[in-house]
């Protein structure tokens, strides 16, 4: 009889060979579907079910709208999609707003699952930079699920494990090639059929939020409180959710952001602002000097003397701006993992 389990895991930087590993681990005879996101970029094609099928005991396969998903086998959310999980057994694979700067991202699947299945759902955080996932485990914790994360000490990238064990009470923190066995005693074991709560409103509004529902977006009511701070991918006002006593964003349009995707955000609105105040300096003293050399030809020495101080100027700033730019670094992509392994 198929397990009454689901099992969602969430991946970013290192995911990719955490993943495959794990496939290898994983029973034949696995008695619950898995679900997948690991982040990557919207514009690549992934080729991770055909990695995954390929070296693992498990069909994988990207999840399709409307679908309904078996047990056995393995759901990656597809490039550019959210993946959820709705409680008449299909899948909604969608475009909605992007969640701590990523879609697909780690909290809307694991979120949605809490929803549907309540205290059915174990949830998984592998290897990864920065925090997606968390709020996820928080929504599955708070529903009765068991949350799982790769010891860090195990993991390429240990971001994402040590911040769920820092905001979550994770039932289980085990090395990658425990996971699999520790997924396959919590399946087989009983599951506690005592009714749980009903997903609390705020849940129910994100997940509908993640779908794009219209009602919902037009609907004055927002979850959380106005805060101080602007949406780095849209401008608009953010509300602060308090969250277990983890605080997150989410704008009016639906992008949100976990407390390290924020910072993350902010620096690429720092970045976007440095190069076009750098690009407006370096135009400022090309144009500087042309003038102060027409002026120079006129004769007119103090209007050529006035426009190469303003060049000068303009230099000196641009040189600042452009010291601050060059200390600028960014998140391992996964995209390079992906094209290694496909070859």
């Amino acid at each position: 009889m198929p397990s009454q389990r689901i099992v969602v895991i969430g991946a970013s930087a290192g995911g990719v060979e955490a993943l495959l590993e794990f496939s290898k681990l994983i029973p034949s005879d696995f008695p619950a579907p898995i679900f997948v996101v690991i982040h990557i970029p919207s514009e690549s094609p992934s080729v991770l079910p055909k990695l995954l099928s390929r070296v693992g005991n498990l069909p994988a396969k990207h999840g399709e709208d409307g679908e309904r998903y078996e047990p056995g086998t393995i759901y990656i959310a597809p490039p550019d999609r959210h993946m959820l999980v709705h409680r008449d057994g299909t899948l909604r694979v969608v475009r909605g707003p992007r969640e701590n700067r990523h879609r697909p991202s780690v909290d809307p699947l694991f979120r949605s699952a809490a929803a549907a299945v309540g205290n059915r759902v174990i949830g998984v955080v592998l290897s990864g930079t920065l925090d997606d996932g968390t709020a996820g485990l928080i929504a599955i914790k708070q529903r009765g699920g068991i949350a799982i994360v790769q010891d860090p000490a195990d993991a390429l990238h240990p971001s994402m494990p040590q911040s769920a064990m820092e905001h979550v009470e994770v039932d289980y923190v085990l090395p990658l090639d425990e996971i699999p066995r520790k997924l396959s005693e919590l399946i087989d074991a009983e599951v506690r059929m005592a009714a749980a709560a009903e997903p609390g409103e705020l849940m129910a509004m994100e997940n509908r939020i993640t779908e794009f529902d219209g009602v919902t977006l037009q609907d004055d009511d927002r979850p959380g409180q106005p805060s101080a701070f602007s949406c780095p991918d849209c401008g608009g006002v953010l509300w602060e959710i308090d969250d277990d006593n983890y605080t997150r964003f989410r704008c009016r349009v639906g992008h949100a952001f976990s407390p390290e995707s924020m910072l993350g955000g902010q620096s690429d609105v720092l970045e976007t602002a440095l190069f076009s105040a750098l690009k407006t300096l370096e135009e400022t003293a090309r144009l500087s000097k042309r003038l102060a050399e027409a002026e120079t030809r006129r004769g007119h020495e103090w209007m050529a003397t006035r426009f190469q101080q303003r060049e000068k100027d303009a230099r000196e700033r641009a040189d600042a701006i452009r010291r601050v730019l060059v200390t600028g670094s960014s998140e391992v992509p996964v995209e390079t993992e992906l094209a290694a392994k496909a070859q």
